[in-house]
């Protein structure tokens, strides 16, 4: 892939609502050519009827735990387009949620399968492609500030993010010499159904306890950033993330429920199911 901006082949998990959604049309926007996967199939043709050219866009039902389905998103681009230039593993969900003690095996299991089998199989099955052309590529996963700090009640969507940031450094060695860049990017408090949910209200007015920055995020933003990662202005980072955060992680707050010495648990807000994989088992959390 040349380091001059060029209409290119973009896939993109999870590409039917919030932060995917608005990097599929950002790609769109720059005139690229976009796969996007998702379980969503509702939320994906709602998209899919909103483009302009709608022959430069294409759906693939994908479920990102599933090998065979994430080869087949990949080789839908490459058949339907004839390669692929940049990946977005973004699909993700909120998982296991509430205190460890509590968390069940098999929630653990479903969040490290969306997050970290998810974006390892993207890799993957994007890279060998890649590889197969010949011209290098561009991998962006999605991580969180979740990755890069501690707090309470959301162990294993934290575990698992910081195992997306360990492997995009590690697949960064790996991948350079086939001039393939891979980078993540950790979004903070950002405005989308998965973050949201329910308890919209509530982070809105506890923002400023959160961040800084006193607008909250908007999936534009990240998809901006993820934009950059994807062009030839960041052709000399590889193996890094970017904090795409507000200021959280400099300032230093948590966006997750913390105990106190006592035992006790103050409530959780944000982070909810998406769209991209089960119901967690969830139990309720409350001031007590």
């Amino acid at each position: 892939m040349s380091d001059q901006r060029t209409a290119r082949v973009a896939v993109v998990t999870g590409g039917a609502s919030g932060i995917g959604r608005a990097t599929v049309l950002r790609f769109l926007a720059e005139g690229d050519q976009v796969v996007f996967g998702d379980l969503n199939e509702a939320n994906a043709q709602a998209l899919l009827d909103e483009v302009a050219d709608p022959a430069r866009l294409r759906f693939v039902p994908t479920d990102v735990t599933e090998e065979s389905g994430v080869a087949a998103l990949v080789g839908d681009a490459v058949e339907g387009f004839g390669r692929i230039d940049v990946m977005f593993n973004n699909a993700g969900i909120g998982g296991a949620f509430g205190p460890l003690v509590e968390t069940e095996a098999a929630d653990w299991d479903r969040t490290f399968a969306v997050i970290g089998r998810g974006v390892f199989l993207g890799t993957k099955h994007a890279a060998r492609a890649m590889i197969a052309q010949g011209d290098g590529g561009v991998i962006v996963n999605n991580a969180s500030v979740a990755g890069v700090g501690g707090g309470g009640g959301l162990t294993a969507y934290s575990a698992a993010k910081a195992a997306v940031i360990n492997f995009t450094a590690n697949a960064a060695v790996e991948l350079a010499a086939h001039r393939i860049r891979i980078n993540a990017v950790c979004p903070g408090l950002v405005n989308t159904p998965l973050v949201m949910g329910r308890d919209a209200a509530a982070i809105e007015a506890q923002l400023a306890t959160f961040q800084p920055w006193p607008d909250l995020g908007r999936p534009e933003n990240i998809a901006g950033v993820v934009a950059f990662l994807a062009g030839p202005d960041s052709v000399f980072l590889t193996g890094t993330h970017v904090l795409a955060d507000g200021g959280m992680v400099a300032w230093g707050p948590r966006m997750t429920g913390t105990s106190d010495p006592r035992g006790r648990t103050r409530q959780y807000v944000g982070f909810t199911e998406g769209t991209t994989g089960r119901r967690p088992t969830r139990r309720p959390v409350h001031d007590v």
